[in-house]
């Protein structure tokens, strides 16, 4: 009789662990980097990147109240989220300013550089079924500012530390995740857009 019952249980545990919800991983799209151009040679690099600790992890996180957030246990990102916001900008910058010298502070060993973009991302605010709101600060800073010296007692004029700040709000059409990361990923593509804008 024991190992009758013996059986059963640990047919129950099998039965349990093989219906277990199968996560779901996500990255943000972005377009494909464009072929070396001749056209712009500026080099940039992208990052690092920071994130609110809140939203600096494994499962995405959406807002279900003002003061109410839920971990989808099941629904993550594939590598981290920081990596996947310096990747969707690089290959957005790279479209929007036409060139192929655009890379990852992370994921690089490129130093030379032109412009580095410093990444302080304030908030993701995800809603199902609702909106995205991004708020990103960054900080445009040319390579010549790590090299001061060459522009002392020179009469040169000093290199400029260009700072902005991007909010977007994009809609969420329905109440699926792929649809959240959707315009998630539109939101860090105007994000782009405005920080492509300011490089001179």
């Amino acid at each position: 009789m024991k190992s009758f019952l013996s059986i059963a249980l640990l047919g129950l545990l099998v039965s349990g662990c093989g219906s277990s919800p199968k996560s779901t991983y996500y990255t943000l799209s972005a377009p494909p980097i464009p072929a070396e151009s001749n056209t712009n040679k500026t080099r940039i690099m992208v990052g690092p990147v920071s994130l609110p600790e809140l939203i600096d992890r494994p499962q995405l996180v959406v807002q279900v109240s003002a003061n109410e957030v839920a971990l989808q246990e099941y629904h993550r990102w594939a590598g981290s989220l920081k990596g996947n916001i310096a990747n969707a900008i690089v290959a957005n910058l790279a479209r929007d300013l036409a060139t192929s010298n655009v890379w990852s502070f992370s994921q690089s060993t490129q130093s030379n550089y032109d412009y580095q973009i410093v990444v302080d991302v304030q908030n993701i605010d995800s809603k199902l079924g609702d909106s995205v709101l991004v708020d990103v600060l960054w900080t445009i800073r040319p390579a010549a500012m790590a090299s001061k010296p060459r522009f002392m007692n020179t009469g040169a004029s000093k290199p400029k530390l260009m700072m902005g700040r991007s909010v977007v709000r994009e809609p969420v059409t329905d109440s699926q995740i792929e649809s959240l990361v959707a315009a998630q990923s539109r939101a860090f593509a105007k994000v782009s857009k405005e920080i492509a804008g300011s490089i001179p």
